[in-house]
């Protein structure tokens, strides 16, 4: 990526911009290839889901993540680039996307800054293949027109334009439209946002499979480790809600975030008025200053009524023979899966427990300083799909799920984050989930079977992860 020694922010004019852009066409007259401008421009706070709000068109994609816990938000939408990829070499073949686009792309302002420069947003299903006619393609990768973020305190936004520059760009129009965009960035007029609220209680709930379905695979899956084939399977269920008024993703969206400040609240759009939106306690990875971050997420139990009873449960939990032995198989999983890359793996030698608004979980935060050269998309290959929502060994278990399941994936478990223009970037795992299409939604929910689970309570498991989702999606 070629950087301009141009700051935007002081040399704030439509003539500045102009030129810039001038440059950007001779370079694609040059070259004979299109070229990516992109401008950041460090603004006054701004809530990135309140401006995704205002410009919110179903027809458009558009990529939303928030981590309240953790002070970031950034919110992208309108591809001016866009990829998709299936099969083995899905994620291979995006990395090279990626690197095709960085040798053919400009860039000017503060790109010290997090989330300042292009990125690269990417949706990937849990298979490497997409059932016909599905919402989302086995991977999709695009480059927003507009993107604008916050991190830390959030005093200080920015707020990127990306565009694709050919020789005969009309660049007086774009010049235009890319000053109007900015100036409103730098002054945004929430007064106009639209309220999207959620729809009241579901009139019908239908679970897909049929009553009975989800324990009679809990029976299979247990055969199939008492066997030897497996040592766990994650299984999910899938229910189908209707209701009398659309679901708005942003209006669940915001409930989201609300709610559970220490997960992923994210939104997905495909362009064709279908959305998946969640609030995920699962990082897949993270990668930034040259070190990488994972972790291991398994073993569940409810929250208690009071504080003494949610104080018994997480002891009981630090002390499951049945979920510290899940808990042990994803960090083994995790260490197989990157023993090629010679990686020196940092963790804990227990598990903490991480608590959230309806249950908590078994926790290992792993790390690790990365070799030159590494990429993000080299470690999602890698560790997707993880044990935690998978299984182990990894073949038979994801066999296993396709014949048990009643239902494909789609976006469900698969990893959703973004790629930076220096190679780093974040992943997380699209759990604790639901598909909106119009009057319905697809709610997602899961747990890991291993060799002493039971049907029952791992339906009871399920059943508190879909109260959960239930409420945010709805009034109810």
């Amino acid at each position: 990526m070629k950087i301009l020694p141009l700051n935007p922010t002081e040399n704030s004019t439509p003539a500045a911009l102009r030129a810039f852009l001038g440059e950007c066409a001779e370079a694609s007259r040059a070259t004979g290839r299109p070229q990516l401008a992109s401008i950041s421009v460090a603004v006054d706070s701004l809530d990135p889901l309140a401006v995704l709000e205002s410009i919110f068109e179903p027809t458009q994609l558009h990529f939303y993540v928030e981590r309240p816990s953790e002070g970031f938000a950034v919110a992208g939408a309108e591809a001016v680039l866009e990829f998709s990829a299936s099969g083995p070499t899905r994620f291979a073949e995006a990395k090279e996307f990626i690197a095709r686009t960085l040798e053919n792309t400009i860039a000017v302002g503060p790109l010290e800054q997090n989330f300042a420069g292009p990125h690269f947003f990417i949706a990937g299903g849990f298979a490497t293949e997409a059932a016909p006619a599905a919402p989302f393609p086995a991977l999709r990768l695009f480059v927003p027109r507009w993107q604008v973020s916050r991190h830390g305190d959030g005093s200080v936004a920015v707020a990127v334009a990306n565009l694709v520059i050919t020789p005969d760009l009309p660049l007086d129009l774009v010049t235009a439209k890319v000053w109007k965009a900015h100036t409103k960035f730098r002054a945004f007029d929430y007064s106009v946002a639209p309220d999207h609220g959620r729809p009241s209680a579901p009139k019908q709930i239908v679970e897909i499979g049929g009553a009975g379905s989800y324990q009679r695979a809990v029976t299979a899956a247990l055969a199939e480790i008492a066997q030897g084939k497996c040592e766990k399977i994650v299984l999910a269920r899938a229910q189908q809600l209707t209701t009398n008024e659309r679901f708005h993703p942003l209006g669940v969206l915001n409930h989201l975030r609300q709610a559970y400040a220490g997960c992923y609240a994210f939104s997905v759009a495909n362009g064709k008025g279908q959305s998946f939106i969640g609030a995920t306690p699962e990082r897949l990875v993270r990668v930034a200053n040259g070190r990488m971050h994972t972790e291991a997420l398994a073993g569940s139990a409810p929250r208690g009524q009071s504080a003494s009873e949610d104080a018994a449960i997480t002891r009981a939990l630090l002390h499951s023979e049945k979920d510290l032995r899940e808990h042990r198989v994803v960090i083994g999983s995790i260490e197989r899966r990157l023993a090629d890359l010679g990686l020196k793996l940092e963790l804990a030698a227990t598990p903490r427990v991480l608590s959230l608004a309806n249950v908590q979980h078994l926790h290992t935060p792993i790390s690790a300083e990365l070799s030159a050269g590494a990429h993000i998309l080299d470690l999602v290959e890698r560790l997707h799909p993880t044990a935690a929502v998978g299984g182990t060994p990894r073949a038979p278990a994801v066999a296993a799920i396709v014949r048990l399941e009643p239902f494909d994936r789609g976006l469900y478990a698969g990893p959703l984050g973004w790629v930076d223009h220096r190679g780093g970037g974040e992943f997380f795992v699209g759990i604790r989930s639901a598909l909106i299409d119009g009057c319905t939604a697809t709610a997602y929910a899961g747990a890991g079977i291993v060799a002493g689970s039971d049907p029952q309570k791992e339906f009871a498991e399920t059943e508190l992860k879909f109260k959960a989702l239930i409420e945010a999606l709805t009034n109810a």
